[in-house]
């Protein structure tokens, strides 16, 4: 997507310019996975003119393979952000019907080709949210995965702009079938499974671990997930969170090391959760270590501005050991 944000901390109302970038939530995390040494490949249409041209270069600037990028179409999906700031949140306006991706059939990719040599396939719930024809490329893409045995990786991401809760709850429980990683926080889960943990208040950050708890073992016994994780926001404001996550392998819960956060950007953060997450278990991490891994990943990315959560393996392991004093380095 092409993103348009206010510049600083302006208000839509009083800005006269937008800064612009690209991001959107699977692109978050392939730009993360290549950044951390692995090959990413992005699949998805954009169209075939110059802004499509640059949305593509972006991803090939940050590492991302986009042998599977279709192109064609007339539209790329737009976003435009009011950054937040103390007790005022942000705003986010969409601007996306009839994009490249909502109005393509799923003919157009040849996923055979795309799963053939593939480890591990992510996507999140903003994609079937696009249309009908978005739900039926995502629901081939996943059974093309599943009979090529790849690990399967979702990000709830519910969008209430883009659909309704019993159209999320309809299309994304049947989607669970295919499924091995869930992520989400306790909105998501909410709102597009019918999971909601206990007395955990949205709003206010008010976190009960033992309801995440039992919420994650009624998902992992009705959708039979090898993990559920889940990021744990505790707002203080727009400007200051605290910042944990919580995972479940079917006989054990962990909660995570807690960071109080300034916030910078916080579009992306759970994006980077997700690929830190990924990127753990993929290298063979015990699920407790990613998802410490996948915390420090995304504390990180807080702050730093646009989409994409730029840090390196070595600025992310530092934070996991202890460091997290800001200091110059030289």
């Amino acid at each position: 997507m092409l993103r348009l944000s206010t510049p600083g901390y302006e208000r839509f109302i009083q800005s006269d310019s937008f800064d612009v970038t690209y991001g959107g939530g699977e692109a978050n995390v392939a730009v993360s996975l290549a950044n951390y040494g692995l090959n990413s490949y992005f699949v998805s249409k954009l169209p075939n003119h110059e802004i499509g041209q640059s949305a593509v270069n972006h991803l090939r600037r940050f590492g991302v393979k986009t042998d599977y990028i279709i192109r064609g179409g007339n539209r790329v999906g737009i976003y435009f952000l009011e950054p937040g700031v103390s007790m005022r949140s942000s705003k986010v306006i969409y601007d996306r019907a009839k994009s490249a991706l909502a109005e393509a059939d799923a003919s157009e990719f040849n996923f055979n080709e795309i799963f053939k040599d593939t480890d591990w396939f992510h996507f999140s719930g903003i994609t079937p949210a696009l249309g009908e024809k978005a739900i039926k490329i995502t629901e081939e893409a996943l059974k093309s995965a599943k009979k090529h045995n790849v690990t399967v990786s979702v990000d709830l991401n519910y969008r209430k702009k883009l659909w309704s809760t019993e159209k999320a709850q309809q299309v994304m429980t049947k989607l669970m079938q295919y499924v091995d990683v869930c992520i989400g926080n306790e909105e998501d889960a909410e709102l597009t499974l019918g999971f909601k943990p206990g007395k955990t208040n949205v709003t206010s950050g008010e976190l009960e671990l033992e309801s995440y708890k039992s919420i994650f073992k009624q998902m992992v016994e009705k959708f039979n997930f090898k993990y559920v994780a889940s990021s744990l926001r505790e707002s203080y404001s727009a400007s200051d969170n605290g910042w944990s996550a919580c995972i479940y392998d079917g006989n054990e819960f962990y909660h995570s090391k807690k960071y109080d956060i300034r916030i910078v950007d916080r579009v992306g953060g759970g994006d980077s959760f997700a690929s830190g997450l990924i990127y753990g278990l993929l290298q063979g991490k015990d699920f407790k270590d990613s998802l410490e891994f996948g915390v420090a990943a995304s504390a990180l990315k807080h702050t730093i501005l646009g989409d994409f959560n730029m840090v390196s393996i070595k600025e992310v392991e530092k934070l996991v050991q202890g460091d997290g004093s800001g200091r110059v380095q030289r």
